[in-house]
């Protein structure tokens, strides 16, 4: 199903590497506000007065936002172009920024949800665009490149914002974060006329809001492939949820100390997206990789077990951040394979059907992990506990390769 583009099709301007290098940074940034409570939630949630994992749950109302809007943004984005609903992610998540500062929880659960709608219209038209100008041989390390936006922006938000909460208190961390998310937005308004070329005006967004679910639907391959990113997801966000938590609170480290692990954990997340994608692009399989990704965070997440407060911290960073390069890798492979099986006009439409059910992994996982933990005590007991998220995925990718030659009904 896979076609090469048209010289039209891919006149956007400034290219691959303005492309890649703009919707990458949109995605740190949202990135940065759909972490920035749970990276300060071992001191926020002191002054909220709940128990730190709580903010779980809180991660879970972003992401039920996300999967909601993330089945109709393929519309939103032929309707109005890429960049101009990369520019109204960027505004709902500098409302929500804005919101997280609020002392009322009620406040804060609404801005949870505008910070959950912008990260839901960001991918479809992130991977709109960049299906426009990436050529197919290198289409899983570019997805991938791309995707390297969410461990980089775990990077920004654990070593940003610590030290910004010890010098001016989080409620300003969190609006450093939303002044440049308005500078962000300001400056794609440039890029529109080009950028959004090829959107169709005269789509009505809301006679087609469930296309994408029914397109990953009518599909075997994509149906399996989807459910599997569902439980990769639920297993990737819970390690960036309770990362910080964990080291705080199991280990007695300092914040400052946690956040910069964290933040060394995602780097190592961000270079394995692009060697899982360059690995993919070199076997021509990217529904391989996926399956052994899995087999390896299983490895991960069990191990997690192990560490005690004995441990130095150099060997808990070590393990967290091989526990990184499989729970983190999955995605940019992920979407990749789902553009490649799915005609060039529909990747918005499929991106985002798929996007629903990994956005629902999101929502599952947290909050589970957070009600696990109230029965284990203990955050890295607890990370043995969801390994069965990453099992049950790789049996979804066997499933997907015995699905593969099914056609889409």
């Amino acid at each position: 199903m896979e076609t090469e583009l048209s010289s039209k099709q891919q006149a956007v301007r400034g290219g691959l590497p303005l492309v890649l290098g703009t919707i990458t940074l949109v995605q740190s940034l949202l990135t940065v506000a759909v972490l920035a409570l749970a990276t300060l939630a071992p001191v926020a949630a002191l002054s909220l007065g709940v128990g730190a994992e709580a903010v779980g749950y809180q991660i879970s109302i972003i992401y039920t936002a996300a999967a909601l809007v993330s089945s109709s943004a393929g519309a939103f984005v032929r309707r109005w172009g890429a960049c101009s609903i990369s520019q109204a992610a960027l505004a709902f998540g500098l409302a929500g920024v804005l919101g997280l500062t609020s002392p009322n929880l009620l406040l804060i659960a609404l801005a949870s949800v505008f910070i959950g709608i912008g990260y839901g219209l960001a991918t479809p038209a992130s991977s709109h665009l960049l299906h426009r100008v990436s050529p197919p041989s290198r289409r899983n390390l570019i997805f991938s490149l791309k995707q390297t936006g969410v461990p980089l922006g775990g990077v920004i938000a654990g070593l940003s914002l610590p030290p910004l909460t010890a010098l001016f208190g989080w409620g300003n961390a969190l609006l450093f974060v939303a002044i440049v998310a308005l500078l962000l937005l300001i400056g794609l308004a440039p890029l529109r006329p080009s950028w959004d070329s090829g959107r169709d005006p005269a789509l009505l967004a809301r006679s087609d809001l469930f296309s994408g679910p029914r397109l990953i639907l009518r599909s075997p391959y994509l149906r399996m492939l989807s459910l599997m990113g569902f439980c990769f997801s639920a297993t990737q966000l819970s390690l960036m949820t309770f990362t910080v938590t964990l080291l705080v609170k199991d280990l007695d480290w300092s914040l400052i100390e946690a956040g910069t692990a964290a933040s060394a954990v995602q780097v190592v997340g961000a270079v394995a997206r692009v060697c899982w994608g360059m690995i993919a692009d070199r076997l021509g399989n990217g529904l391989l990789i996926l399956v052994l990704i899995g087999i390896l965070t299983v490895g991960g997440a069990l191990m997690v077990t192990a560490i005690t407060p004995t441990w130095p911290h150099l060997a808990v960073v070590a393990l967290l951040a091989g526990f990184g390069v499989a729970a983190f890798g999955w995605n940019g492979v992920f979407l990749a394979e789902v553009a490649r099986f799915c005609p060039p006009a529909q990747v918005s439409t499929a991106i985002g059907g798929a996007l629903m059910f990994t956005f629902a992994g999101v929502v599952v996982g947290p909050s589970i992990y957070a009600s696990l933990y109230s029965a284990f005590g203990s955050y890295t007991t607890t990370f043995g506990a969801i390994a069965i998220f990453p099992a049950v995925g790789v049996g979804f990718g066997v499933l997907a390769q015995l699905a593969k030659k099914k056609p889409m009904r």
